[in-house]
């Protein structure tokens, strides 16, 4: 017997157990949306969608989610350039930093917000001397959404940015161009997919955030009873104002994805950048 009929059933195998394994993990993903899909009937559920809960949370939630990621892309910007394009001692620690809140749990970036900007805080202190409170308003519903959300962004521009091809930075440097001019001709049409993705990425990621929300801006409707937060109160409460929410969050996060799936495909890779002497 040769090798390649002995190997046969180990392959089909292989597959067998890969399409069950996959067919198994998209059944688990499918089934909860499933779920939420048949749990309201249509009617009702576009008459609960005019309640005033879920027009105030929403209306909370777009702005303080679009606030945060216009705050992780004006600041993310320049420290994922930095990360990308410059090796400079304490680089991995800075790498650590940034990347942290992926992994570390909600709650506990909740807490850590509230040790830093309460009234007893490391920068609590200095800030309540001018009169300014931070935690449990909607300032504090940013601040825990840009946190949590930056990582997001900036391990999506500094992939964008590293992509970019050396020779186009060559050309630049070769006609004089300074690097604040390369930067804005050169690195940032080069590199427009990966930061529409990765801002698109930090918004999902603000919009969906519950954890560090409720432990460092609490649950006080119509100032930081974001969407997640309404539906875990409505699911204490009332079953199909969860569920409408629920499918609204679920809405949004699709078409968010789609949009970020869409929208750098549309950028031609390389045709964007521009003569950096202009």
């Amino acid at each position: 017997m040769g090798p390649d009929r002995a190997g046969r059933p180990l392959a089909a195998t292989l597959h067998l157990c890969g399409a069950i394994g996959g067919g198994l993990l998209l059944l688990l993903l499918a089934l909860p949306l499933l779920g939420l899909l048949f749990r309201v009937d249509p009617g009702r559920l576009l008459g609960r969608l005019t309640d005033p809960v879920v027009l105030e949370a929403l209306r909370l939630s777009l702005v303080t989610s679009a606030v945060a990621a216009i705050l992780v892309v004006t600041w993310g910007l320049p420290v994922a350039y930095l990360l990308a394009t410059r090796n400079f001692r304490g680089k991995r620690l800075v790498e650590i930093l940034v990347d942290l809140p992926m992994v570390l749990p909600p709650t506990v970036a909740g807490l850590a917000l509230l040790l830093a900007f309460g009234r007893t805080g490391l920068a609590g202190r200095g800030l309540g001397l001018f009169g300014i409170a931070i935690p449990f308003t909607t300032l504090a519903v940013v601040l825990a959404q840009t946190f949590m959300a930056a990582p997001f962004f900036i391990g999506a521009a500094r992939a964008g940015f590293r992509s970019v091809d050396r020779r186009y930075l060559d050309a630049a440097a070769t006609l004089r161009a300074p690097e604040p001019v390369a930067f804005v001709r050169v690195m940032i049409p080069l590199s427009a997919p990966a930061l529409l993705a990765g801002a698109g990425m930090a918004w999902a990621r603000a919009l969906g955030e519950f954890g560090a929300t409720i432990t460092f801006a609490g649950n006080l409707p119509g100032r930081t009873q974001t969407m997640p937060l309404a539906v875990y109160v409505a699911l204490q409460e009332d079953l199909e104002l969860a569920v409408t929410l629920s499918l609204f969050l679920v809405v949004m996060s699709i078409a968010l994805l789609v949009g970020i799936r869409t929208l750098p495909r549309l950028i031609p890779a390389e045709a964007d950048a521009r003569d950096p002497r202009r």
